[in-house]
């Protein structure tokens, strides 16, 4: 259940096997406005184990050369990729990546696609959840349900599989600059992923793949004000803390290059269990994860691979107990890694959080920027590997040579 990078691979990796699967989405094939676009090592790692190395034409991809912090207007420091990793960090068209993965999915005897349908309830048997009823009355059963279905999961739910949600400083206000209005910003930008902390607030911009460029405001969680109102109060606020020659572009945007701001509140959280008979949650829907540094597509790439090298003998095999202990594989698995990025993430948040309360801490590193930039980019870079490459090895799927080109 989902479509998202979770349910699409994971679908792909169970039918190449050979096993009957049906895929349900109900957002159809339309793709969202702002999507996560950053693939770490561990998420790039988790395709090339897909047989998806090199990632296919198709997909549309924009590497990273640098990640650049700017305090009160003031250069901080610049880390440029790959950072010690074996690849640099790469922004994906995230839909364009799912339709490669359906592509593929679609050409297997036992996949179906359904999009467009929703699931109402799961469907019990004894117990053990049998398969999902779909909002237009179909009954689909199924020896295994995997809930892929985001952070909002009704399966969870429908499952009594709580979410235990840790505390989040901030909500998220998401802008797309469009081209040909922004294509100073984008200039500027030359393939760096910028995060600028000032006065009026802290905003971080890129390069997006599908073009233009995507930023990133934060702000306090619902419902605080979203902001003032208008393209040209937006890009005034930004330009208020930037550097001279981002601000002066900012400033010179055309009203109609300004898309947004759409509001994602930053949900985090982790279930204490993933999974009963019948059930299994994967992705967002068994761990929400915070933006920073790009965790939710890399994660949920992560669990897919793991979760079909479990879970395929075992729904091969076809016995209930069997597939139940498989999905209790995955679970433990997946659940230390995940602890871990998360309680990265929020130490990075806390940092954050910290430089946009605290303005004579934020504007001493501003003043001092000399010296205490380049301690900074040390002590940043060191707690990056884990993000960037993942804390857990992955294997490669079996049929991995057959996605090849």
């Amino acid at each position: 259940m989902g479509a998202g990078p979770a349910g699409a691979s994971l679908a792909l990796l169970l039918a190449r096997r050979g096993l009957a699967v049906d895929l349900i989405d109900a957002t159809g094939r339309g793709g969202r406005p702002f999507r996560g676009e950053g693939l770490m090592p561990s998420g790039l790692a988790a395709l090339a184990a897909m047989g998806l190395e090199p990632l296919p034409a198709a997909v549309r991809r924009r590497p990273l050369t640098a990640w650049s912090f700017f305090l009160d207007g003031q250069a901080l420091f610049e880390a440029a990729e790959p950072m010690g990793s074996s690849v640099p960090c790469t922004l994906i068209d995230q839909d364009s990546l799912i339709a490669k993965l359906l592509e593929q999915a679609g050409r297997q005897p036992g996949f179906r696609f359904h999009p467009g349908q929703a699931a109402s309830d799961l469907l019990l048997r004894d117990g053990r959840v049998a398969g999902v009823r779909l909002t237009d009355g179909t009954a689909l059963e199924a020896e295994l349900v995997v809930a892929c279905d985001g952070r909002d999961s009704l399966l969870r739910r429908r499952g009594g599989l709580e979410l235990e949600s840790a505390p989040s400083p901030l909500d998220v206000l998401w802008f797309r600059l469009e081209s040909p209005g922004a294509a100073g910003v984008l200039d500027w930008l030359a393939g760096r992923f910028v995060t600028v902390v000032g006065a009026s607030g802290s905003y971080a911009l890129f390069p997006s793949a599908r073009g233009g460029v995507q930023l990133g405001w934060a702000v306090a969680p619902a419902p605080g004000p979203a902001g003032p109102a208008g393209p040209a109060a937006w890009a005034e606020l930004w330009a208020n803390d930037a550097p001279e020659a981002l601000a002066r572009l900012l400033r010179e945007l055309p009203a109609a290059a300004v898309q947004g701001p759409v509001r994602l509140p930053v949900r985090v959280g982790l279930c204490p269990r993933w999974q009963r008979p019948g059930l299994l949650l994967l992705g967002d829907a068994a761990h929400p994860m915070s933006p920073l540094r790009a965790q939710g597509i890399n994660m949920a790439l992560r669990d897919a691979l793991v979760a079909a090298r479990h879970l395929g003998p075992a729904l091969l095999d076809g016995d209930p107990g069997a597939i139940d202990a498989a999905a209790a594989a995955v679970v433990a698995e997946r659940r230390p890694e995940i602890r871990r990025i998360q309680a990265l993430q929020e130490q990075e948040a806390r940092r954050a959080d910290l430089l946009r309360r605290r303005h004579r801490l934020r504007g001493l590193l501003a003043r001092t920027a000399r010296w205490s930039g380049p301690l900074l980019a040390r002590r940043w870079l060191a707690s990056q590997r884990p993000l960037r490459d993942g804390t857990a090895a992955i294997a490669r799927d079996p049929g991995a040579a057959a996605m090849i080109g």
